[in-house]
């Protein structure tokens, strides 16, 4: 099913050209190296007042080795700005699927160049890719079913003791002689149940992989599993059978608790357990075939208006109001059912505490399938919009000073070839750091014809080198990679294009999310 990211989902493009006004050329200290401005033309009165604390001057101040006296520069428009932190919404890790537990059964689970920017040899060659993020966590390791790590969340072991103090109850009254062993008895049904659980999800992993699409991990948690799968299925029915096969094995595991219940003498232990192994891979089945998302009836749903429409996103919505209105159905009719007695109890037996349980276990399900079927919408809108977020496009102009210049003489210089960003390079114009906007705005002006730009520079890593022609996310996945304020944006060639601010990837990222869906098909 769909869960958000990031979340995340985690986790956009600009409306305005990739081309910009030509600005200035910066004077001979190394060639000056223009980046694109994502907003607007370089503002003749700086980058330090163009938008949320930049990397340029005021106004172009005198070199710092020349003065006797500090000179006189204009206030910073506006005090430091914690930079936002990268967007954690992956758009392809939307795909996840998730299977429930036994009496509450859960959802299964290349842009224009402009013709008058200089370039300035990065040193570097060619962007190479990024390092590969650190595998994430999520609880307990397991193991490498297919390469794909398992992992228990610390909520399992909450509803562990859960089902095994409820179904413990049950098994005093169906085997009262067992004592106080029939609470081992029902920590091996829960073992049992979610191991059923994991073959769940195995098949979905399984079917991906078969597809060609990775899955990051597998998740044992409170309301049963998860496989986060990272791409989307690229045809309709490529998706209908990624999300059959989990519901599907949960019926074949139905069906072999059931042949092995056959032989067995009824109201004896091993009788207890398969029959409730049987029950709940069933009820986790029905429950999952049930056509809303965020469940796997739901992907099934969207996969069949897809295959109709040609249009995923036209499927994506309707599977998703499906899911709300199942929402609805399960908060109101769960509770009716159980007073009813169509769920094998009683109106007698169904009050007081078991009534509230009821009602709270309805509550918790449809907040889950609404906020699923919610997040479902969003994933969709931000694949939609994913591809405007272009490198090339949101680059800011930059200029390339070397370590010992002041930084008020590097802002002149800035100021002058109307760029927002500083590289510092050493004597032979290698790139070597990034200097850091909000570290730029956070120094006073009587003070910065004595500090060096280096010192308010962050040593450029392997994975700070960003290729231009990255967009979407790929590049998500850079940033993601390695976590920093500035990049450095460099051609093919290994030439510097200009510095990528993670503020603008962010302003982006939001302002795409905030567009109207498009209707058109893909």
């Amino acid at each position: 099913m769909d869960v958000s990211g990031g979340n995340g989902q985690p986790r956009s493009g600009s409306d305005e050209s990739a081309e910009r006004p030509t600005g200035p050329t910066a004077p001979a200290a190394g060639s000056a190296r223009p980046g694109t401005d994502p907003a607007a033309p370089a503002d003749p009165a700086g980058p330090a007042e163009a938008g949320a604390g930049a990397a340029g001057p005021e106004r172009p101040t005198q070199p710092a080795d020349t003065p006797a006296d500090p000179p006189q520069e204009r206030s910073a428009a506006a005090p430091p700005e914690k930079p936002p932190a990268h967007p954690d919404t992956h758009p392809d890790r939307a795909h996840a699927h998730h299977s429930g537990e036994p009496g509450a059964p859960h959802a299964s689970g290349r842009s224009d160049t402009h013709p008058d920017r200089g370039h300035a040899h990065s040193g570097a060659g060619q962007a190479g890719p990024p390092r590969r993020r650190r595998e994430p966590g999520g609880g307990l390791l397991m193991g490498r079913p297919f390469g794909v790590p398992v992992y228990v969340a610390p909520s399992w072991f909450l509803v562990a003791a859960l089902i095994t103090w409820v179904f413990g109850g049950q098994l005093d009254r169906v085997l009262p002689e067992l004592g106080a062993a029939r609470y081992l008895v029902a920590l091996f049904f829960a073992v049992a149940f979610y191991g059923s659980v994991l073959v769940h999800e195995l098949a979905h992993t399984i079917a991906a992989i078969r597809f060609k699409l990775p899955v990051r991990r597998i998740q044992l948690q409170f309301f049963g599993g998860v496989s986060e799968i990272e791409k989307e299925a690229e045809t309709p029915g490529r998706e209908f059978v990624l999300a059959f096969v989990g519901p599907l094995l949960s019926l074949v595991l139905a069906g072999v608790f059931y042949l092995a219940l056959l032989p067995v003498q009824r109201g004896t232990v091993p009788g207890v357990l398969l029959a409730g192994l049987m029950i709940s891979n069933l009820i986790v089945a029905v429950f999952n075939l049930l056509p809303g998302l965020p469940l796997d009836g739901g992907r099934m749903l969207r996969a069949v208006v897809w295959k109709i429409t040609g249009k995923p996103m036209s499927g994506t919505v309707a599977a998703a109001w499906v899911g709300r209105a199942l929402a609805v159905s399960v908060l109101i009719g769960l509770p009716l059912l159980t007073q009813s007695g169509t769920l094998g109890s009683t109106a007698e037996d169904s009050v007081g505490m078991d009534t509230v349980t009821d009602a709270l276990l309805a509550a918790i399900l449809a907040a889950i399938i609404w906020t699923g079927a919610g997040n479902s919408l969003r994933m969709a809108r931000l694949r939609e919009h994913l591809p405007e977020l272009r490198a090339r496009t949101l680059t800011r102009r930059a200029v390339p000073v070397e370590t010992g210049t002041s930084l008020a003489e590097a802002l002149r210089r800035a100021n002058e070839a109307g760029a927002r960003a500083l590289v510092v390079v050493d004597a032979q114009g290698e790139p070597l750091s990034l200097v850091r906007e909000s570290a730029i705005v956070g120094v006073p002006e009587h003070r910065r014809p004595w500090v060096q730009a280096s010192e308010l520079a962050q040593e450029l890593t392997d994975g700070m080198r960003v290729s231009a022609e990255l967009s979407g996310e790929d590049l998500l996945d850079v940033l993601r990679a390695t976590p920093a304020t500035e990049y450095l944006v460099v051609e093919d060639t290994g030439e510097i294009y200009g510095v990528l601010s993670a503020a603008d990837v962010e302003r982006a990222f939001v302002k795409a999310m905030a567009r109207p869906t498009a209707a058109a098909p893909r």
